[in-house]
């Protein structure tokens, strides 16, 4: 597979690579993400429903839309996607992580497209989403600017994208770093490179020149007493956000 090597990083695939057929181990190296789940759910499903005026107690809201899942991993944002009704296309840029999340969805009956490649690929095959799920993706890419293009070129006049990444701070450097990685041990030691996380600012900044509106970041903490994530105004460290393209293609 050709890559794009503006936005892919070697490294980060590699390190990914390995940690691949640890993805559904809700204990494993990825136990954060799987904690974190419930939360990115939540507020993609709120989001959505608002955004395209849809029936909040259908069962299957996000039928009809094309969801893409960029750095879907294991597929563990995908599939609850898909629960949900939506038509969802994963990528990833790891052949092992699409080989496990192939099999797992296989294993559960669900409909997921998965295919082991990138954003700019699929802007090269003249595909079109819905919406964009871009979550804890864009701290592990060169060129964020490029790939942010990218996804804009990918969405549907009035799509949505969200976004989920980390800040570049003190606080989060001591948290997702010296305190997930070293401490707690939550995850291995070089998951992140503090230097490639993303403030705000920037991502609004990059967001905006590509031609995205209606930018809303919300932050999302921890609570280590209860063992859940709640969204809350706090950007320090964790943050969501959804944006939106224009309704009429530029």
């Amino acid at each position: 597979m050709e890559t794009n090597k503006n936005t892919i990083d070697q490294n980060e695939i590699s390190n990914f690579s390995s940690l691949a057929s640890k993805w559904w181990d809700p204990d494993g190296p990825f136990k954060p993400l799987h904690n974190l789940n419930p939360t990115r759910i939540l507020y993609i499903r709120n989001k959505l429903i608002s955004h395209y005026n849809i029936n909040q107690n259908e069962l299957k809201p996000l039928k009809n839309l094309r969801i893409l899942d960029i750095g879907c991993g294991g597929g563990i944002l995908s599939e609850p996607m898909a629960r949900l009704g939506g038509e969802v296309v994963g990528v990833d840029p790891s052949e092992k992580n699409i080989k496990i999340a192939k099999a797992h969805s296989e294993q559960n009956n669900l409909s997921i497209d998965y295919i082991n490649s990138t954003a700019e690929q699929l802007v090269e095959w003249g595909e079109k989403f819905d919406v964009i799920l871009n979550m804890e993706v864009v701290e592990h890419v060169n060129n964020i600017e490029t790939f942010i293009s990218s996804c804009y070129s990918l969405m549907n006049p009035g799509g949505i994208m969200f976004i989920a990444t980390l800040n570049r701070t003190l606080k989060s450097y001591f948290f997702a770093i010296i305190g997930a990685e070293y401490i707690l041990k939550w995850l291995p030691k070089g998951t992140h490179d503090w230097n490639k996380f993303v403030k705000p600012s920037e991502l609004r900044s990059y967001c905006s020149s590509s031609g995205f509106i209606n930018i809303d970041l919300k932050g999302m903490k921890y609570n280590p007493l209860r063992d859940t994530w709640g969204i809350t105004s706090d950007l320090s460290v964790n943050y969501i956000g959804s944006l939106h393209k224009k309704n009429v293609d530029n």
